[in-house]
């Protein structure tokens, strides 16, 4: 179906040759999400959290399993599944609009390429500063020419690797913000990779926590919290000393600092 945004990951492990040996980051996995949904997935350091966003984009390829998005199988990147990173990686010698515009792979008319960028920049909030370098501007401003770039192509699944990693408390919140303003104009898909509990459960309507490596699914966490979500409300809480409770079940440090 063509409105079908579903990801499908089957029995999916990674792993890699380091020097004479191997290394494996991921054990088998099953996971679908529906078409629609917003997941994070949160892990220690090391897990396998990016190596898993990489093979569900397209620019890894997983050992053993597969990958569908819509129901076809993932072979290669393609633009109807977007990655951001945390970098923003522009191009600091395009401006804002010329940074956006290299993201459109369409081939279409000059006129409805400039409309197209007109309106991801009206989106993001960047209006005034179409003819701005990068380094004109703040690192959140940075971020959002990278998702609008990103955007641009409408892509039905979008992978957040820790986008907002770099970017001040204030600052992320906003952006957090803007992530779900996104989501309900767009309906994509959306899947995070954050170290960040709290925004987890801000964005999230799942949270798959991945094991120590070798990641493998451990736990899936419903966030069943109605939005707008109150960050000090008693379920926010609940859900929060539930994730800890997970990374610390076989650690003699207490959760209490956390929660």
């Amino acid at each position: 179906m063509a409105d079908d945004k579903s990801v499908d990951i089957i029995g999916v492990s990674k792993t890699f040759r380091v020097d004479a040996g191997e290394l494996q980051v991921l054990r088998e996995s099953d996971l679908r999400i529906e078409s629609g949904e917003f997941v994070s997935i949160v892990g220690t350091s090391g897990c396998g959290k990016s190596t898993f966003l990489r093979i569900i984009s397209g620019l890894e390829t997983a050992t053993t399993g597969e990958v569908r998005t819509g129901g076809r199988r993932v072979e290669r990147p393609s633009v109807m599944t977007g990655l951001i990173f945390q970098e923003s990686r522009l191009f600091p010698w395009l401006t804002v609009e010329q940074n956006i515009e290299f993201g459109l792979h369409q081939k279409i008319d000059k006129k409805r390429r400039k409309a197209s960028v007109e309106e991801y920049v009206g989106l993001m909030g960047l209006r005034g500063f179409e003819k701005a370098l990068p380094r004109q501007l703040s690192g959140g401003m940075q971020q959002r020419v990278s998702i609008a770039r990103t955007l641009i192509n409408r892509p039905d699944v979008l992978l957040l690797d820790e986008p907002f990693g770099a970017l001040d408390a204030l600052t992320r919140i906003h952006m957090q913000n803007e992530i779900l303003r996104i989501r309900e104009v767009g309906h994509s898909t959306m899947i995070l990779v954050t170290h960040d509990v709290d925004e987890a459960i801000f964005l999230s309507d799942r949270i798959v926590i991945l094991s120590d490596r070798p990641g493998e699914i451990k736990k899936i966490i419903p966030v069943d919290i109605s939005r707008p979500r109150d960050r000090s409300s008693v379920r926010f809480m609940e859900i929060r000393r539930e994730i800890y409770t997970e990374f610390f079940e076989d650690s003699t440090l207490s959760i209490e600092y956390y929660v």
